[in-house]
């Protein structure tokens, strides 16, 4: 079945960044892509952007906190796009950047809900869409199983985020569904600019040419979800492993 005939993607928290660079990826793939962002005006740039490369997108709007708002969003593209073949979570937050002890609760538990909580809303409001499988990306970080210093509320999150890939495998892989978490690796983005800014942990010491395109990690997550490598499924899988860059790097020569 071709990329047309699956089904549309939804790429969640398209605005900027890495979520745009997915965006482009994944139309250049063939698939109808969904551009969620929380504003309205986001989503139009980047789905005129797909439409002027020759693509098909949606425009949609959702905050990935309100899973009401997610599930009409995710139906809406499933009707425009005959069908949802793939989701990508992708919105995340890095603040609060503080030593616990400094961390606002709110501000925290903001975090968790956005990073973690954000994502299952996107999954519980793909799954009954997806019939026969499906592909989820979940946008994962070496944070998920490395304490970094002031980066508390994050790490957890994308620990969390990792065990929810782990258990959408255990419970829909034999059914056909791929779930991956995919670690992008250290990437020149608007939440690098305030890593940098905050002055805390190693991380914001990286000079800034050090750090990879967006592009980069979006090739990779397109091919994730053109192809479904199934033994890949359940697992964290890092940009750096050279495994898989050859498996990347393969399928376009």
């Amino acid at each position: 079945m071709s990329a047309e005939q699956a089904g549309a993607v939804l790429v969640v928290g398209a605005s900027r960044g890495i979520g745009r660079a997915i965006a482009h990826a994944t139309s250049r793939k063939g698939f109808g892509v969904g551009v969620l962002c929380r504003k309205p005006a986001d989503a139009d740039a980047v789905a005129a952007e797909i439409a002027e490369a020759g693509g098909r997108a949606l425009p949609l709007v959702a905050d990935v906190t309100d899973y009401p708002a997610m599930a009409r969003a995710t139906a809406m593209l499933a009707d425009w796009g005959n069908g949802l073949s793939g989701l990508v979570n992708n919105a995340g937050v890095i603040e609060p950047i503080a030593r616990l002890g400094d961390t606002d609760p709110g501000r925290w538990a903001q975090a968790i809900e956005i990073n973690l909580v954000g994502a299952y809303n996107g999954i519980r409001a793909a799954l009954p869409l997806m019939a026969g499988g499906g592909t989820i990306v979940n946008i994962s970080s070496g944070a998920a199983g490395n304490p970094l210093e002031g980066w508390s509320a994050y790490c957890t999150a994308k620990a969390g985020l990792a065990m929810l890939t782990r258990a959408l495998h255990h419970e829909y892989g034999a059914s056909g569904l791929c779930a991956y978490g995919f670690r992008p690796g250290v990437v020149d983005t608007g939440m690098q600019a305030e890593i940098r800014q905050s002055g805390i942990n190693p991380v914001s010491q990286l000079p800034r040419d050090a750090l990879l395109a967006p592009e980069i990690p979006a090739e990779a997550v397109a091919w994730l979800l053109a192809n479904r490598p199934e033994d890949l499924s359940g697992s964290e899988i890092d940009i750096r492993d050279d495994a898989f860059a050859a498996r990347v790097a393969g399928s376009r020569s």
